[in-house]
């Protein structure tokens, strides 16, 4: 009896496992993408500018202070200027120095771990991407081609080469018709298809002046951005002391 029981359950644990694959080669067969040809030069360069012009890259540079929640349960507070970040995720705050990580400790803690500290970098790097990364087209190491989608619209290709915590990746850049971002495909090394797209909407003038998105969706799931802000110095528009508030 207890062989048969165990015969039972090893064919169904293959079962379950071959379903399993089929799925995800099914998957991965319908939605992955290779990367895109494109061409490097004076016009890729000159299309990412009128998309840097769009979200106005120029206040960005000047922004001294951002500040958002990333899916509801990341919070951040960036000193941009001075390249810090407290960090809260769980019970834990974090404070972050950027340039300097022997720097780096947690707050909410008498002693320091440094898997705590380690996640707090990979999820800081990978959350205000989805807020700056329109302000990055320029950044060392990006390698920038224009393509020419089926429609005939154009589209902006970046590739980090090199730098950041995943060299190689890849953005394809779809814009309106004033070049504001409107969504891109992903070729990135944590997602193994290619060409998963993901929108950048609800476009909001913070009191810096640059231009940020605070929803994007992927495969129909949104990736809410809330208590967006970015400011540069601190009085604000009406003349109110700004005091960069406590996470």
């Amino acid at each position: 009896m207890k062989r048969k029981f165990l015969k039972l359950l090893k064919i169904l644990i293959i079962s379950v496992c071959t379903i399993i694959s089929i799925t995800g080669a099914t998957l991965y067969f319908s939605l992955h993408e290779k990367l895109p040809e494109g061409k490097t030069g004076i016009e890729a360069d000159n299309f990412a500018l009128k998309i840097q012009k769009a979200v106005k890259h120029n206040q960005y540079v000047k922004t001294e202070y951002l500040q958002w929640t990333f899916r509801k349960k990341n919070h951040y507070l960036w000193d941009k200027k001075n390249n810090t970040v407290i960090v809260e995720f769980d019970a834990h705050k974090i404070y972050l120095d950027l340039k300097n990580p022997k720097n780096n400790k947690i707050i909410s803690a008498k002693k320091s771990s440094r898997k705590i500290i380690k996640k707090a970098i990979n999820s800081f790097y990978n959350d205000s991407f989805w807020i700056v990364a329109p302000h990055k087209l320029f950044d060392q190491g990006t390698i920038r081609k224009l393509v020419t989608l089926e429609n005939n619209n154009k589209a902006l290709l970046v590739t980090y080469s090199s730098g950041g915590k995943t060299p190689g990746d890849s953005y394809l850049w779809k814009v309106d018709s004033n070049y504001l971002p409107i969504s891109y495909k992903m070729w990135v090394s944590i997602i193994p298809i290619g060409g998963l797209e993901a929108t950048w909407e609800n476009w909001s003038s913070t009191e810096s002046g640059a231009y940020l998105a605070q929803q994007h969706r992927l495969l129909g799931f949104g990736i809410p951005i809330t208590n967006l802000k970015a400011w540069s110095n601190p009085i604000n528009k009406k003349g109110e002391a700004y005091t960069p508030p406590s996470l």
